[in-house]
């Protein structure tokens, strides 16, 4: 009789007697079980556990950033969180030319080396003590952001004895864009070949940095801008989002995000609206930002006859929430490269009414995401919010397409894929 133990063992007893006449001892004879994959031999096995030791993980890259200034912007936003989700795959170090700003005070306060160099003007000895601060750190990879912080950090080559890879990249551009020949020579024949890597945000910003500052056109790579999407996302609630925030829920909100700077054209946008304003009595401005031409702009609504329905935010923390809250997002610039708050407020789901100009076009298409109008016309300005003011179904429209063409192309997470995978590909890691 056979039985099958609990221990996974098969017990034979055997009745039979050998010759001495004691009895047969049971035999045990273990299950078979074979496993549907061999396991790796003890070698193969040895070799894996091995490389799981710390000391033989891969270190992570050395690399430096270097900005005018770690403030609130898009460059220097885009470093902070390039930092933030490679984690310990980089060793950062970020170089400030002239001082600290808002967010290089939040990431030394976590830990981050930042050396500020204190520029004062055209200061070449900034070159010199970046490369003592690179060669002392051995940064294998140096990624600027704009003209200026490159031109520094390619000087910083000759005393650093070439010891790092050089990367720049073009964000926004001057308006008017106007460089001297004696800079185009110079980035020509000078610098460019300093730089082992020439991007832009932007098609627009890397055609200018050809045609207009004299890099080489050929070897300009397009890395888009892209926004967080679990921050920026369509809010199913918008009324109890507005009564948090103290909106009125029944009023149509038209909304800019943007410093009050001249090139961003502000006075266009609050003469569009007095437009609006005139024919649609439900409809309020909100002006997100802070700048020295704020006083300007108010007497100008006032001069207009609509200060009351244009509400100045200043600078807010809860941006993502003032965009979920409103319901078109304009944008009125004479100038821009790839704008991040039209890629905000395009993942927010809002359509938006922005002009012509820069890389604009390249984020929003014409009469699918919003609508594009010229640069200064406030009246086509006006038109086309008046078309979306009267038009729910086509702000939802054109909101949703948007929403998906961020979803589809300008992620934050592609973005700096596409940057760890140039830093390690000049590495040669």
């Amino acid at each position: 009789m056979s039985a099958v133990a609990p221990n996974a063992f098969e017990t034979n007893p055997s009745t039979e007697k050998p010759a001495n006449g004691e009895p047969v001892r049971p035999q045990k004879t273990k299950v078979k079980n074979k496993p549907a994959i061999d396991p790796p031999p003890l070698t193969e096995r040895w070799v894996r556990r091995k490389l799981k030791h710390p000391l033989l993980q891969p270190a992570p890259l050395r690399v430096g950033f270097v900005v005018h200034v770690m403030q609130v912007a898009g460059a220097e936003v885009l470093v902070r969180e390039t930092i933030k989700q490679l984690g310990s795959q980089i060793e950062p170090t970020i170089f400030c030319l002239d001082s600290l700003g808002r967010i290089g005070e939040e990431l030394q306060a976590q830990g981050v080396p930042i050396v500020v160099l204190n520029r004062k003007g055209r200061d070449f000895r900034v070159a010199w003590r970046m490369a003592q601060e690179i060669r002392t750190r051995r940064i294998e990879v140096i990624h600027a952001h704009q003209y200026t912080p490159f031109f520094y950090a390619a000087l910083a080559k000759i005393p650093a004895r070439f010891s790092f890879k050089l990367i720049m990249t073009e964000h926004g551009r001057h308006y008017p864009d106007v460089v001297s020949p004696l800079r185009r020579s110079v980035n020509r024949l000078f610098l460019d070949p300093l730089a082992d890597a020439v991007n832009a945000c932007c098609e627009f910003s890397g055609k200018a940095l050809s045609k207009i500052d004299g890099f080489s056109g050929r070897r300009i790579e397009v890395i888009d801008n892209g926004v967080e999407l679990h921050r920026y996302t369509v809010t199913p609630d918008k009324k109890s989002l507005r009564e948090k925030l103290g909106w009125d829920p029944s009023k149509i909100y038209i909304t800019k995000v943007a410093r009050f700077h001249e090139v961003k054209d502000h006075p266009m946008l609050i003469r569009a609206f007095a437009e609006v304003a005139q024919q649609r009595p439900n409809v309020d401005l909100l002006l997100a930002g802070e700048g020295p031409s704020r006083t300007d702009l108010e007497n100008l609504a006032t001069e207009l006859g609509v200060r009351d329905r244009v509400k100045f935010l200043g600078v807010r923390s809860d941006v993502p929430q003032v965009l979920q809250a409103s319901d078109i997002f304009a944008l009125t610039s004479v100038s821009e490269a790839a704008s991040l708050t039209l890629l905000e407020a395009m993942a927010c789901g809002l359509p938006v009414v922005v002009t012509n100009v820069g890389g604009n076009p390249e984020l929003a298409r014409q009469s699918i995401d919003g609508f594009l109008v010229p640069r200064g016309d406030s009246h086509s300005c006006a038109q086309a919010l008046l078309r979306l003011v009267d038009d729910p179904e086509l702000r939802n429209r054109l909101g949703q397409n948007g929403r998906q063409r961020v979803e589809d192309r300008f992620t934050l997470a592609k973005t700096i894929q596409e940057y760890s995978r140039l830093y390690h590909a000049l590495a040669g890691r």
